[in-house]
């Protein structure tokens, strides 16, 4: 790998780890902006997911699910297609791509699309629907594991004006993402992915970043244009979510000290 590129990806490393605690959406957007400025990308998402339980019998993809979905650069159409392929997931039918990456889940990974399936893969009808359809040429797609029931999918996407990936940008890919594991545990957090089953909703998100940036009650319900009762109930919910009964042991749980239950 070149060293210049080796520099940029510790000077990442360095400025993620300047990001507060209530900063994870500017950080995780940081994060995508520079993977993509790393191997010549156009778009990029962010996934997190997580084992459910109940999984059927015979289910592809052993129960995982994505809960969170965030584009770098949001599009209608793009959340329309991540929504049908959602469907598709639950009525049992997953492409093959997605199969084979679950199947190294708990592992760290990095695949370009044609590590993952044969030539022909590219022939097919999903792939004109969900990589061509919405201007995609190729993808890198990489499994970061949080926890046993918890992982970070990332999807480095390139236009299809653009050629293929090649070996040497997957690793750089991978050369950047590998050490984070902080970091992806810090991003779940901040979308409630590590606390119980529940995922935070998006008002609670936000109340939840202002905890973290030391604001009291009354100034969040201010700066959100709440009621301090409707704030207040936010907080409770926030904290019976991730099994903790105060601020500081929220914190703790971000600091790394304490665990979500």
């Amino acid at each position: 790998m070149d060293q210049k590129v080796i520099e940029r990806i510790h000077l990442l490393w360095d400025q993620l780890a300047d990001f507060d605690v209530a900063g994870v959406d500017a950080a995780n957007n940081h994060l995508l902006t520079s993977l993509c400025a790393l191997v010549d990308a156009q778009n990029a998402c962010w996934v997190g997911a997580v084992r459910m339980d109940d999984a059927m019998p015979g289910d592809p993809v052993r129960g995982w699910r994505p809960h969170t979905i965030h584009f770098l650069h949001p599009a209608r159409i793009l959340h329309s297609k991540a929504k049908e392929q959602r469907k598709h997931l639950e009525q049992g039918h997953v492409d093959e791509t997605t199969i084979r990456n679950v199947a190294l889940a708990g592992s760290f990974r990095v695949n370009r699309v044609v590590d993952l399936v044969p030539e022909s893969w590219f022939d097919s009808d999903y792939y004109h629907s969900y990589y061509r359809g919405v201007g995609h040429e190729d993808a890198i797609w990489a499994g970061c594991p949080v926890t046993e029931d918890a992982e970070v999918y990332f999807g480095i996407t390139r236009d299809t004006a653009r050629p293929r990936y090649s070996v040497e940008e997957r690793e750089t890919v991978a050369y950047a993402l590998r050490g984070l594991k902080w970091f992806h545990r810090k991003i779940m957090l901040g979308y409630g992915l590590l606390a119980a089953e529940t995922p935070l909703t998006p008002v609670e998100r936000h109340v939840l970043h202002e905890l973290l940036a030391g604001k009291s009650e009354k100034e969040i319900a201010a700066a959100l244009g709440q009621s301090y009762h409707t704030t207040h109930e936010h907080v409770s919910n926030i904290l019976r979510k991730f099994g903790v009964n105060n601020r500081a042991s929220l914190m703790a749980i971000w600091l790394g000290k304490a665990k979500a239950k």
